[in-house]
C-alpha cells in the first residue's frame, strides 16, 4: 500500500457531515461547506505540484527481502550432511527417510549402487576419499556386526572434520562402542544406536517402534550437541519411541529377547516346519517367526552371539531348560516302564492322581494304541457347503447329550450345545451343579443315574491321562446298545484304539478334536478348526442321522470341518502342536520377561509362553506320551539344537584359530575366513568374499 504525505486531505463522514448540517448552533450552510472544499483542494493540489511524490513503506512480501533470507537461513543450519557406509537393503532403507526430511545423503558401498542411490536422491561415492573430503556432518556406519571393524580400519579420518559424528547402528552395542573408543581420535563425537526395525518391519513407518541410542562421547560446544539432537530428531519425528539407554544395559536386554527370538526361529528352522490342515494359533505364530528369522543371514545371527557377551549365557540356559524337560519327559516314561516290570496285575499308575495308560497283554507286551489299519480319509469342507450337507436332517431332531468331565471345556461346549435345542447331562468328579443350573444343563452326582437317562451320544471331555480310567469306569451296561461315544482329546489314535479294545461293537465311535478352546473360541468359533473320523458309525439311517446332526452343532457355527484320519491327525499334530507346546514349555523354563526393548518377535515367545503355562503339564505329557510320532519330533528338535550349536561354535572354533596363527599366516587374516560346518558335518572354509559388508 503506497503512502503519499504531501496530499494529505480528510472527507467528513456521511453521518457526520449530516449531523453538521443540522446541528442547531451551527450556521454553516451547505453552499458556503461546498465553497471550503473546494478551496482546500485547490490548495492541495498546489503543493502538490511544487513537492514531488515520495513513497514512504511498501507492504508487500518481496522473495529476496530479510526475512525470507532469515528463513532459509534458519532452514540450512537444521539441515545435515549424512554419509552412510555400507549402502545395502538396511542403508537405502534409513536413506529415504534422511531425504524426505531435507538432509544432504552421501553413500558408500563395495557393490556399485549409484544408480539405486540416484533414483533415491542419493550422491554415490565409488571412492571412500572423495565421500570424505566433502566433510559430512556425520557419518553412519550401516554394515554388518562381522565387517564393521573392517570397515571402520579402511575410513580415510585424515579427510575429515576433526570433530564428526560417527554413528552406528548395529544389533549389539557393547563390540561397537569399545571398537569405535578404540579406533578414533577423542575429537570425534560416537553415538551408538539400534534401531529395532528394518524395511520390513518398517515398511508401513516408524511410529511406536523402538529407538536405542548411547550418546558415547559427544562435544560440550552448542553445535556439536545440536548435531546429535538433529540426528535423533529424524527418528523422533517419525514416531519412533526413543530408548536412550547406556550399551551395556541393552546388550544385556537383547541378549534376552533378540538372541533368543532368532535362535528359537532358526532352531525352528532347521525342522522344516510346514503349515498343515489343522493349524493352531500357536503353530501359525511360530511359522510366522521361522520366516521372519529366516530372512536374515546367518552373520546376522552369528553377529548377535559373538559380539554379546551375554548370549552364550541365555545359550546355556536354552540347552539346560531343554535337558530339563526332556528329563521330567522321560522320567515320567521310566515310571511307566518300572510299574510294568514291578506292578504285576495292579493298574499302571502315571501320576500321583492314579490315572492309568493303555492296557496290556497278559504276558506284559503292550498293546499297541495305533491300528495300521485305519482307512484314512481327508476331506476339507468348503465353507460355503458346510450347512449343505445337513440338508437332508430331519430339522425336529434333537439330541440327548451327556457330557463325562463337566470343567472348563465341558462347560464351554455345553453352551453352545443347549443353545442348539439339545438337550444336555452333565456329570463330573467334582459338583458343579450350580453351574449346570445357570448353563441350563441337568447334573448328575452319579454315573448310574446318568446312564439311565439313556442319553443318545456321551462325550468325553475328560484330561488325556485319565480317559482310561473314566471310560472304564461308566456302567455300560446301563445305556442304550447302540449309544455313540464321542471324544475331544489332542491325540486320536490313542482314545479311537481305547474304545475299539473296551465298547461293544454295537456302539458308534467318534473321534474329535475341536482345534479351539474357552479363550481361542471366545469371541465364536467361525472359521475354527473342528477336525473329526467317523471311526464306527452303524449303516442304518437313525445312527448316520444322529452323527451328522452331533457334527452339524459345530458347522452351524460355522468351524471349518475337516474329516481325517485319526494317524493322520497325529502326525500333524506331533509336528505343529507339540512341537508348539515344547518350545513354549522351555522358554518358560527360562523365566522370560517383558523388557523396554522388546521386539514383535520376543513379544510373539511371550504370548506362546504365557498361552502354553497355562495348561497343565499333564496335558503337554499326554501329548507327549500318546502320540507316536511326538518322539520323533523330540528326537529331531534335539538333533537341529545340537546342530545350530556346532554351527556356533565351529565359528568360535575359527576365530581361536585365527587368534593362534595370526603370525604365520597374514594373507589369512586380512581375507578374515571363517570356518563353517558343511551339511555332512565336515568343516569348510568360507573366504572373505562370503561376508556381506551392508547391514540387511
Amino acid at each position: 500500500m503506497l503512502s503519499l504525505s504531501p496530499l494529505h486531505i480528510s472527507f467528513p463522514k456521511p453521518s457526520s457531515l449530516h449531523s453538521c448540517l443540522h446541528h442547531p448552533f451551527l450556521s454553516l450552510s451547505i453552499s458556503s461547506y461546498k465553497a471550503h472544499t473546494a478551496t482546500r483542494l485547490c490548495h492541495g493540489f498546489r503543493r502538490c505540484r511544487q513537492r514531488r511524490l515520495k513513497v514512504q513503506a511498501i507492504d508487500a512480501a518481496q522473495f529476496f527481502d530479510y526475512e525470507s533470507k532469515l528463513a532459509a537461513e534458519f532452514y540450512d543450519s537444521n539441515k545435515l550432511k549424512i554419509a552412510v557406509i555400507g549402502f545395502g537393503n538396511f542403508g537405502q532403507f534409513l536413506s529415504k527417510t534422511f531425504i524426505r526430511h531435507g538432509h544432504t545423503v552421501l553413500a558408500h558401498s563395495r557393490s556399485d549402487y549409484s544408480l539405486t542411490a540416484q533414483n533415491i536422491g542419493v550422491s554415490f561415492f565409488k571412492d571412500l576419499d572423495d565421500l570424505c573430503e566433502e566433510h559430512p556432518d556425520v557419518i553412519l556406519l550401516c554394515t554388518s556386526i562381522i565387517s564393521a571393524e573392517f570397515v571402520l580400519e579402511s575410513l580415510p579420518l585424515q579427510r575429515l572434520k576433526r570433530s564428526t559424528l560417527i554413528v552406528d547402528v548395529l544389533s549389539v552395542k557393547e563390540f561397537p562402542k569399545s571398537m569405535l573408543l578404540k579406533a578414533l581420535p577423542g575429537d570425534f563425537d560416537l553415538l551408538c544406536t539400534h534401531p529395532m526395525f528394518g524395511p520390513e518391519s518398517g515398511r508401513r513407518g516408524w511410529n511406536g517402534l523402538y529407538f536405542v541410542f548411547d550418546k558415547v562421547r559427544i562435544g560440550d560446544e552448542e553445535s556439536r550437541v545440536s548435531r546429535c539432537d538433529k540426528f535423533l530428531s529424524i527418528f523422533a519425528r517419525e514416531g519412533c519411541r526413543m530408548v536412550e539407554m547406556s550399551c551395556a544395559e541393552h546388550d544385556r536386554l537383547a541378549a534376552e529377547s533378540q538372541f533368543i527370538t532368532h535362535t528359537v526361529g532358526r532352531l525352528l528352522e532347521r525342522l522344516e516346519l510346514d503349515s498343515t490342515p489343522i493349524n493352531t494359533k500357536g503353530y501359525e505364530t511360530l511359522l510366522d517367526l521361522v520366516e521372519n528369522t529366516a530372512a536374515d543371514s546367518f552373520d546376522l545371527y552369528y553377529g548377535l552371539f559373538m559380539y554379546n557377551k551375554n548370549s552364550l549365557e541365555m545359550l546355556e540356559r536354552l540347552d539346560l531348560a531343554f535337558e530339563a524337560l526332556k528329563k521330567l519327559l522321560f522320567g515320567r516314561l521310566h515310571d511307566v516302564v518300572r510299574k510294568q516290570l514291578f506292578g504285576n496285575s495292579e493298574k499302571l499308575q502315571i501320576s500321583r492322581e492314579n490315572n492309568t495308560v493303555p492296557t496290556y497283554s497278559p504276558n506284559g507286551s503292550a498293546l499297541s494304541p495305533f491300528s495300521d489299519a485305519i482307512r484314512s480319509r481327508k476331506s476339507v469342507v468348503p465353507s460355503d457347503n458346510k450347512i449343505q450337507i445337513f440338508n437332508n436332517l430331519d430339522k425336529d431332531l434333537k439330541l440327548k447329550i451327556a457330557i463325562i468331565g463337566f470343567g472348563n471345556f465341558g462347560q464351554f461346549l455345553a453352551k453352545r450345545i443347549v443353545r442348539h435345542g439339545h438337550t444336555v447331562l452333565a456329570y463330573s468328579r467334582s459338583d458343579y451343579s450350580d453351574v449346570a443350573q445357570r448353563l441350563g444343563v441337568s447334573y448328575f452326582a452319579g454315573v448310574d443315574d446318568l446312564c439311565e437317562e439313556h442319553p443318545d451320544v456321551i462325550l468325553l471331555c475328560t484330561s488325556i491321562l485319565s480317559t482310561e480310567k473314566i471310560l472304564m469306569s461308566l456302567p455300560i451296561q446301563r445305556l442304550k446298545r447302540n449309544t455313540m461315544f464321542v471324544d475331544v482329546l489332542s491325540v486320536k489314535e490313542f482314545p479311537r484304539n481305547l474304545f475299539l479294545q473296551n465298547l461293544p461293537p454295537g456302539f458308534d465311535i467318534l473321534c474329535t478334536h475341536p482345534m479351539f478352546g474357552p479363550e481361542s473360541g471366545k469371541n465364536g468359533w467361525n472359521g475354527l478348526t473342528f477336525v473329526y473320523d467317523k471311526v464306527r458309525i452303524g449303516s442304518d439311517e437313525p445312527r448316520v442321522l444322529r452323527c451328522n446332526r452331533f457334527l452339524d452343532i459345530f458347522a452351524r457355527e460355522g468351524c471349518q470341518m475337516v474329516e481325517m484320519s485319526c494317524a493322520e491327525h497325529d502326525k500333524h499334530a506331533a509336528g505343529s502342536q507339540f512341537i508348539t507346546h515344547t518350545m513354549g514349555r522351555i522358554l518358560e523354563k527360562l523365566g522370560l520377561e517383558s523388557t523396554p526393548i522388546d521386539t514383535k518377535g520376543y513379544e510373539t515367545l511371550l504370548k506362546l509362553v504365557e498361552n502354553t503355562a497355562g495348561d497343565s503339564f499333564d496335558l503337554y505329557y499326554g501329548l507327549f506320551m500318546y502320540n507316536v510320532n511326538a518322539m520323533e519330533q523330540l528326537e529331531r528338535l534335539d538333533l537341529a539344537f545340537e546342530s545350530l550349536k556346532k554351527q556356533l561354535f565351529g565359528r568360535l572354533h575359527g576365530v581361536l584359530r585365527r587368534q593362534l596363527f595370526e603370525n604365520a599366516e597374514p594373507e589369512v587374516l586380512m581375507e578374515k575366513p571363517v570356518l563353517m560346518l558343511s551339511e555332512n558335518g565336515t568343516m569348510i572354509q568360507s573366504s572373505s568374499e562370503t561376508y556381506n559388508f551392508e547391514k540387511e
